[in-house]
Protein backbone atom coordinates (compact mmCIF):
# COMPACT_ATOMS: atom_id res chain seq x y z
CA UNK A 1 0.00 0.00 0.00
CA UNK A 2 1.41 3.36 -0.98
CA UNK A 3 1.76 6.28 1.44
CA UNK A 4 -1.20 8.15 -0.06
CA UNK A 5 -3.56 5.22 0.46
CA UNK A 6 -2.22 4.67 3.97
CA UNK A 7 -2.75 8.36 4.80
CA UNK A 8 -6.30 8.18 3.43
CA UNK A 9 -7.05 5.13 5.57
CA UNK A 10 -5.52 6.82 8.62
CA UNK A 11 -7.91 9.74 7.99
CA UNK A 12 -10.84 7.34 7.68
CA UNK A 13 -9.77 5.65 10.93
CA UNK A 14 -9.80 9.00 12.72
CA UNK A 15 -13.29 9.71 11.35
CA UNK A 16 -14.51 6.23 12.35
CA UNK A 17 -13.21 6.75 15.89
CA UNK A 18 -15.30 9.91 16.09
CA UNK A 19 -18.42 7.99 15.06
CA UNK A 20 -18.66 8.47 11.29
CA UNK A 21 -20.25 5.24 10.03
CA UNK A 22 -19.23 5.74 6.39
CA UNK A 23 -15.59 5.89 7.47
CA UNK A 24 -15.96 2.56 9.27
CA UNK A 25 -17.47 1.12 6.08
CA UNK A 26 -14.41 2.31 4.13
CA UNK A 27 -12.10 0.58 6.61
CA UNK A 28 -14.12 -2.62 6.46
CA UNK A 29 -14.04 -2.54 2.67
CA UNK A 30 -10.28 -1.97 2.65
CA UNK A 31 -9.52 -4.91 4.97
CA UNK A 32 -12.42 -7.31 4.34
CA UNK A 33 -10.70 -9.43 1.71
CA UNK A 34 -7.57 -10.01 3.83
CA UNK A 35 -9.58 -10.95 6.93
CA UNK A 36 -11.86 -13.29 4.98
CA UNK A 37 -8.95 -14.92 3.16
CA UNK A 38 -7.09 -15.63 6.39
CA UNK A 39 -10.26 -16.95 8.05
CA UNK A 40 -11.00 -19.19 5.06
CA UNK A 41 -7.52 -20.70 5.07
CA UNK A 42 -7.66 -21.27 8.81
CA UNK A 43 -11.18 -22.71 8.99
CA UNK A 44 -11.58 -24.34 5.60
CA UNK A 45 -15.22 -23.33 5.21
CA UNK A 46 -16.71 -20.33 3.45
CA UNK A 47 -19.65 -20.09 5.82
CA UNK A 48 -17.45 -20.20 8.91
CA UNK A 49 -15.03 -17.71 7.35
CA UNK A 50 -17.86 -15.30 6.54
CA UNK A 51 -19.20 -15.56 10.09
CA UNK A 52 -15.76 -15.06 11.60
CA UNK A 53 -15.09 -12.07 9.31
CA UNK A 54 -18.33 -10.46 10.42
CA UNK A 55 -17.51 -11.13 14.09
CA UNK A 56 -14.03 -9.61 13.69
CA UNK A 57 -15.43 -6.39 12.21
CA UNK A 58 -18.13 -6.21 14.88
CA UNK A 59 -15.37 -6.51 17.48
CA UNK A 60 -13.43 -3.80 15.65
CA UNK A 61 -16.41 -1.47 15.94
CA UNK A 62 -16.21 -1.78 19.72
CA UNK A 63 -12.44 -1.34 19.81
CA UNK A 64 -11.90 1.54 17.38
CA UNK A 65 -10.63 3.85 20.10
CA UNK A 66 -7.68 1.51 20.78
CA UNK A 67 -6.51 1.46 17.15
CA UNK A 68 -3.75 4.00 16.56
CA UNK A 69 -3.14 3.82 12.79
CA UNK A 70 -3.98 1.83 9.68
CA UNK A 71 -0.81 -0.21 10.18
CA UNK A 72 -1.90 -1.00 13.74
CA UNK A 73 -5.36 -1.85 12.39
CA UNK A 74 -3.87 -4.43 10.00
CA UNK A 75 -1.91 -5.99 12.85
CA UNK A 76 -4.99 -5.97 15.11
CA UNK A 77 -7.19 -7.57 12.45
CA UNK A 78 -4.68 -10.37 11.74
CA UNK A 79 -4.30 -11.06 15.44
CA UNK A 80 -8.01 -11.13 16.21
CA UNK A 81 -8.82 -13.20 13.10
CA UNK A 82 -6.11 -15.74 13.85
CA UNK A 83 -6.98 -16.02 17.55
CA UNK A 84 -10.71 -16.39 16.85
CA UNK A 85 -10.01 -19.04 14.19
CA UNK A 86 -7.73 -20.99 16.52
CA UNK A 87 -10.41 -20.84 19.23
CA UNK A 88 -13.01 -22.11 16.79
CA UNK A 89 -10.74 -24.93 15.61
CA UNK A 90 -10.07 -25.96 19.19
CA UNK A 91 -13.80 -26.00 19.96
CA UNK A 92 -14.52 -28.31 17.09
CA UNK A 93 -11.41 -30.48 17.49
CA UNK A 94 -13.57 -33.43 18.52
CA UNK A 95 -15.57 -33.18 15.32
CA UNK A 96 -13.95 -34.28 12.06
CA UNK A 97 -12.88 -31.20 10.15
CA UNK A 98 -14.57 -30.39 6.89
CA UNK A 99 -12.30 -30.24 3.89
CA UNK A 100 -11.26 -26.96 2.34
CA UNK A 101 -13.24 -26.07 -0.74
CA UNK A 102 -11.57 -27.41 -3.85
CA UNK A 103 -12.03 -24.28 -5.89
CA UNK A 104 -9.97 -22.06 -3.58
CA UNK A 105 -6.24 -21.66 -4.34
CA UNK A 106 -3.82 -22.23 -1.46
CA UNK A 107 -1.48 -19.26 -1.08
CA UNK A 108 -1.69 -17.22 -4.23
CA UNK A 109 -4.10 -17.32 -7.09
CA UNK A 110 -2.32 -17.89 -10.36
CA UNK A 111 -4.27 -18.68 -13.51
CA UNK A 112 -1.83 -21.43 -14.49
CA UNK A 113 -1.54 -23.02 -11.02
CA UNK A 114 -1.75 -26.79 -10.73
CA UNK A 115 -5.13 -27.76 -9.20
CA UNK A 116 -3.78 -31.12 -8.00
CA UNK A 117 -0.92 -29.38 -6.23
CA UNK A 118 -3.36 -26.89 -4.70
CA UNK A 119 -5.55 -29.73 -3.39
CA UNK A 120 -2.50 -31.57 -2.06
CA UNK A 121 -1.30 -28.44 -0.21
CA UNK A 122 -4.79 -27.83 1.24
CA UNK A 123 -4.90 -31.42 2.49
CA UNK A 124 -1.46 -31.14 4.08
CA UNK A 125 -2.32 -27.81 5.67
CA UNK A 126 -5.58 -29.13 7.11
CA UNK A 127 -3.64 -31.85 8.98
CA UNK A 128 -1.59 -29.31 10.96
CA UNK A 129 -2.50 -28.10 14.42
CA UNK A 130 -4.35 -24.77 14.53
CA UNK A 131 -1.30 -22.91 15.85
CA UNK A 132 1.02 -24.40 13.22
CA UNK A 133 -1.52 -23.65 10.49
CA UNK A 134 -1.78 -20.05 11.70
CA UNK A 135 2.01 -19.64 11.66
CA UNK A 136 2.31 -21.02 8.11
CA UNK A 137 -0.55 -18.92 6.77
CA UNK A 138 0.76 -15.74 8.35
CA UNK A 139 4.23 -16.48 6.97
CA UNK A 140 3.37 -17.53 3.42
CA UNK A 141 -0.06 -16.01 2.76
CA UNK A 142 0.29 -12.77 4.68
CA UNK A 143 4.07 -12.61 4.08
CA UNK A 144 4.87 -11.71 7.69
CA UNK A 145 8.32 -12.11 9.20
CA UNK A 146 8.66 -14.54 12.12
CA UNK A 147 9.01 -11.57 14.49
CA UNK A 148 5.69 -10.13 13.29
CA UNK A 149 4.05 -13.55 13.56
CA UNK A 150 5.29 -13.86 17.14
CA UNK A 151 3.73 -10.49 17.96
CA UNK A 152 0.48 -11.30 16.16
CA UNK A 153 0.03 -14.67 17.87
CA UNK A 154 1.59 -13.57 21.16
CA UNK A 155 4.03 -16.48 21.11
CA UNK A 156 7.80 -16.61 21.54
CA UNK A 157 9.85 -16.16 18.37
CA UNK A 158 11.52 -19.55 18.87
CA UNK A 159 8.10 -21.22 19.01
CA UNK A 160 7.19 -19.56 15.72
CA UNK A 161 10.43 -20.77 14.16
CA UNK A 162 9.84 -24.27 15.52
CA UNK A 163 6.32 -24.33 14.10
CA UNK A 164 7.64 -23.20 10.72
CA UNK A 165 10.42 -25.76 10.64
CA UNK A 166 8.39 -28.71 11.94
CA UNK A 167 5.36 -27.94 9.80
CA UNK A 168 7.38 -27.63 6.62
CA UNK A 169 9.29 -30.83 7.45
CA UNK A 170 6.04 -32.68 8.15
CA UNK A 171 4.46 -31.44 4.94
CA UNK A 172 7.59 -32.35 2.98
CA UNK A 173 7.75 -35.86 4.47
CA UNK A 174 4.07 -36.52 3.81
CA UNK A 175 4.42 -35.17 0.30
CA UNK A 176 7.47 -37.34 -0.43
CA UNK A 177 5.72 -40.33 1.13
CA UNK A 178 2.74 -39.84 -1.17
CA UNK A 179 5.03 -39.59 -4.20
CA UNK A 180 6.83 -42.81 -3.25
CA UNK A 181 3.49 -44.59 -2.83
CA UNK A 182 2.31 -43.37 -6.23
CA UNK A 183 5.55 -44.55 -7.86
CA UNK A 184 5.17 -48.00 -6.29
CA UNK A 185 1.52 -48.20 -7.36
CA UNK A 186 2.29 -47.23 -10.95
CA UNK A 187 5.14 -49.76 -11.26
CA UNK A 188 2.94 -52.73 -10.35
Amino acid sequence: MNDGAADLLDDELAKARSGVRTALAVLVQAHRRAVYSLALRMLGSRDLAEDLTQDVFMQLNGNLRTIESNKHLGFWLRRVTTNRAIDQLRRRARVQMTSLEDDQPFFSAEDDSDPLLQRHLRDLLSELTPAARAVLLLRYQEDLDPTDIAQTLDMPINTVKSHLKRSLETMREKSLGMQATRCEDSST
